[in-house]
């Protein structure tokens, strides 16, 4: 079972969408493992988008990520990573098909619903970012 790191971002926290976006992970057998609210500071941003941190338009992401408390979640399933990503569609919202969850939910590249580790290894270090240790329970 592998898991992956799920970060409901501000604009699915304002619209009021954690709960059907959630229903739709358990709906598709995921398990949930770790859960809680946070406020993303700079730091963790940071360190969250170190991969983008020195684009010109990382100050966007930050101001957006830290603009409400979102709820970061860890899930377990078998091929998790994939499957949620295919649930979740393209990154961007504009090109996502209805009936996936950025497709129904998502506005455009940034605004759109959810975070979801890229592959396995990613998923693991994200996990370790976010939660400690006695905070992830075996499903």
């Amino acid at each position: 079972m592998q898991k992956t790191l799920i970060i409901f971002k501000p604009d699915c926290m304002a619209k009021k969408h954690v709960g059907d976006v959630l229903n739709r992970f358990e709906n598709a057998g995921f398990t949930v493992v770790g859960c809680k609210m946070i406020r993303l500071t700079p730091e963790l941003l940071r360190e969250h988008y170190a991969h983008v941190a020195q684009k010109p338009f990382y100050p966007e992401i930050e101001e957006f990520m830290s603009s409400l408390p979102v709820i970061v979640m860890a899930l377990q399933g078998d091929n998790i990573v994939q499957k949620v990503r295919d649930l979740l569609g393209p990154t961007d919202s504009k090109k996502a098909a209805k009936g996936t969850i950025r497709g129904d939910f998502g506005t455009d590249m940034m605004v759109n619903v959810v975070h979801a580790s890229d592959s396995d290894e990613n998923a693991a270090i994200e996990i370790a970012r976010f939660f400690k240790a006695d905070e992830i329970f075996a499903a």
